[in-house]
């Protein structure tokens, strides 16, 4: 059927997602496959690269994170022997803190890295040139006496989506702007955003800021759609006219989004937006031709030229035409581009 393939709608959502003017997205898992590579790992001077590999792995064993299984990856593709840690938690929107081996450690954003007033030194430059590449950047850090200590770094490659691209497209073909929103360091969310052809970008953020900036979309007018898939974006789910979550993502997310994306594909948005659209003109139609009956009607049977057979029988088409309009939409088709319209193509080829 028709809604079951496409998108779960709330109501209010199915109500409001055709007026959509901007739609904003989160990165990892929604633009990009979520599925992250450890792709480089420097130590800071005096630090063994492998070192920095076994302390991120003891951090973050028990993390379900998908920058968290990357390193449990490399760890033990490097046959890297994991020690335990003590106290670990996550620092929502930063990263991670525990005890390893006596030595309290951060490993986190460049937020973290900027809240703890920690000097990078030598590693700075490199992590320049990874973040300019596309890649997400993390800090391992020691936390001494009195100074939060650098001990390495570690670069993160994702693919993005091969849909992306067309989901974009399809937006901007309907005059819908695109924004970005994710915690990931300014050049990895530039890099993306430029390869895909996204209007406007917000990076580095915690979950507060992207509610805030969905807030701020909102107040200038648009109509704002939200994409995401995690905890993180719940708030911002929440804070859109319509919250669109992917059902690959966090149970939170579902929860908290109007619509829930049966895949994780995004030229879904569009096609979500269209239903919405098709479903709104079909409403407005039986609304019209409930009118036309009703005015046309009730005048003819309060002056006596219509017997109650007749009313009855007008009743009754009115009823029939509202409902055989309504079934015209599973008629509906996906513009060029979308899910559907991809795998009728390939069907017939």
């Amino acid at each position: 059927t028709l809604f079951p393939y496409t998108t779960l709608f709330r109501s209010q959502a199915l109500e409001l997602a055709h007026a959509v003017t901007a739609v904003a997205f989160d990165k990892t898992g929604t633009l990009t496959e979520g599925k992250p590579a450890l792709v480089a790992y420097e130590p800071a001077a005096g630090v063994q690269a492998v070192e920095v590999v076994r302390l991120a792995a003891a951090l973050q064993q028990h993390s379900e994170h998908p920058l968290a299984r990357a390193v449990l990856h490399k760890a033990q593709e490097l046959s890297i022997e994991v020690p335990p840690a003590q106290q670990a938690k996550a620092l929502p929107g930063r990263g991670v803190q525990g005890e390893v081996a006596g030595s309290d450690l951060l490993l986190g954003s460049s937020r973290l890295l900027q809240e703890n007033h920690a000097q990078p030194g030598a590693l700075q430059a490199r992590a320049d040139t990874l973040q300019a590449q596309g890649y997400s950047i993390s800090w391992l850090m020691q936390t001494q006496v009195g100074a939060v200590r650098v001990l390495g770094l570690l670069a993160f490659g994702d693919t993005i989506k091969p849909a992306s691209q067309q989901a974009i497209a399809r937006l901007h073909a309907l005059g819908i702007q695109t924004v970005m929103l994710t915690g990931d360091n300014p050049g990895s969310a530039q890099a993306v955003a430029q390869a895909l052809g996204i209007d406007e970008v917000h990076a580095q953020l915690l979950p507060d800021d992207k509610a805030r900036i969905i807030g701020e979309l909102r107040n200038r007018g648009d109509v704002v759609a939200m994409v995401g898939d995690g905890l993180n974006d719940a708030p911002s789910l929440v804070a859109a006219d319509v919250g669109l979550a992917v059902s690959t993502g966090t149970d939170v997310a579902m929860e908290a989004a109007g619509i829930t994306l049966m895949r994780g594909d995004p030229r879904l948005v569009a096609d979500a937006i269209d239903i919405s659209a098709a479903t709104w003109r079909t409403i407005q139609q039986n609304l019209f031709w409930a009118f036309v009956f009703n005015i046309i009607g009730i005048p003819l049977a309060a002056l006596g030229y219509l017997s109650p057979e007749l009313a009855g029988a007008a009743m009754a088409l009115s009823s029939i035409t509202v409902l055989s309009n309504s079934l015209l939409l599973k008629r509906w088709q996906p513009r060029a581009g979308s899910l559907r319209a991809s795998e009728s193509q390939r069907s017939h080829s």
